[in-house]
């Protein structure tokens, strides 16, 4: 599985230290707090709204270098469009992952 890495953070900071762990701040005070949204819509059965919120967690995971996981993450915001939760597994996982690495950083 692939693993969330800072290349796309460096790359936008060009060796800026502090523009490099404002970014980085920035996502750990808002990733949790998207993913619980998201949860919370899911588990309502409110599917547009949880994409939605995949929407806005797929840049996160983007920003994170997951260039797979935000090919499922675009996928499953389509399926929940559609009323289907396709691709749910494969998200959360993803989801688990960047908790994981964010605790670590």
């Amino acid at each position: 599985m692939e693993q969330p890495n800072q290349s796309y953070i460096n790359s936008l900071s060009g060796g800026d230290q502090a523009f490099k762990q404002k970014l980085i701040d920035v996502i750990k005070k808002e990733f949790p707090e998207e993913k619980l949204v998201y949860f919370n819509n899911y588990n309502a059965k409110n599917y547009k709204l949880a994409a939605e919120n995949v929407h806005k967690l797929k840049h996160k995971i983007s920003i994170l270098g997951l260039e797979k996981g935000y090919e499922v993450a675009v996928a499953y915001e389509n399926s929940l469009l559609e009323g289907s939760t396709n691709h749910k597994e494969a998200f959360e996982a993803i989801l688990n992952s960047i908790t994981i690495y964010l605790e670590e950083i």
